[in-house]
């Protein structure tokens, strides 16, 4: 039975399959569909509205925030802030604004990461191109990541040679100011999602690489495959995720010759790797999780 008591929106992208799939979660739950994209979002702060096309998002009991744009860019860290104005007028929003802002750079992600003493990959930040190729042939073979993307997009694989400054150079100038190396571990083939409701472990999906391919994302041929990690992993994730207090997530994970490495924490967690190797609706669970936090 739909609890018509509250009203949810969701923060996401028309047409995604992961937004679509929580508004229509929520709709079964509440009996109310609310899909906002922030393209759409208006602040007049002398009138005091904060509303997404004509919907009034302080009207809302709570916001649950799924997708903020299409991709990874700094301006999504403007519509954050606007989310934040809608927090203090007393919309519960889930995750927190201020907690996914720490995620969506791989920057801010990564030195929380290190400063909690979570293992990663060697990483090497720098704006010197000279220093990029130093750790580049340190590390035998790397990846430079844009600070601002997902699944892969806008890295590339590098190693030693006498065109390598003119590389970095190059990956650079599209607009990677500060350079980004990360050593390139060796991997058994695929890497784990390890996704936590509420800060509670929910389950394990593994993403199993395409034999042509170098990552194991699902736009580069992927698949996703049930799994189970061993408690060590788990209690490594659950580490990883802690610091950034978020209501759903998933923490990217890899086995290797020298031990588990975390490579992020998702600032929006995965849905379809559930769905797909555990038949787990997280939609549903996070739904419901949401509506028992309006309650209590």
């Amino acid at each position: 039975m739909a609890d018509a008591a509250f009203r949810i929106g969701v923060v996401g992208v028309a047409g995604g399959w992961s937004s679509e799939r929580l508004a229509d979660a929520v709709a079964r739950q509440t009996g109310t569909r609310a899909l906002l994209e922030l393209k759409h979002v208006v602040a007049d702060l002398d009138q005091g509205v904060l509303r997404c096309g004509t919907a009034d998002l302080t009207a809302f009991d709570a916001l649950i925030i799924k997708k903020l744009g299409r991709r990874y860019a700094p301006h999504l860290l403007d519509r954050l802030e606007i989310l934040g104005a809608v927090e203090t007028r007393g919309v519960r929003i889930f995750s927190h604004p201020r907690a996914i802002m720490r995620l969506l750079n791989r920057l801010a992600c990564t030195l929380a990461l290190r400063t909690a003493d979570v293992p990663m990959p060697p990483t090497v930040i720098t704006e010197h191109v000279d220093e990029a190729a130093a750790a580049v042939a340190r590390f035998g073979r790397a990846i430079l990541k844009p600070l601002w993307s997902t699944k892969a997009r806008g890295m590339a694989v590098l190693t030693d040679g006498p065109d390598l400054a003119g590389q970095i150079a190059e990956f650079r100038a599209a607009g990677n100011h500060l350079i980004y190396v990360q050593k390139m571990v060796p991997l058994p083939g695929k890497d784990l999602g390890i996704t936590f409701l509420g800060g509670e472990y929910l389950a394990s999906y593994a993403r199993v690489g395409h034999h042509e391919s170098w990552n194991t994302t699902t736009d580069n041929g992927g698949r996703y495959e049930p799994v189970e990690p061993a408690p060590e992993l788990i209690e490594l994730a659950r580490r990883a995720q802690a610091p950034f207090q978020l209501d759903f997530t998933c923490v990217d994970v890899a086995e290797t010759p020298t031990g588990p490495v975390v490579f992020e924490v998702s600032a929006f967690g995965g849905f379809r790797g559930l769905l797909e190797a555990h038949q787990l609706d997280a939609a549903e669970l996070y739904t419901a999780y949401v509506l028992g936090k309006l309650r209590s």
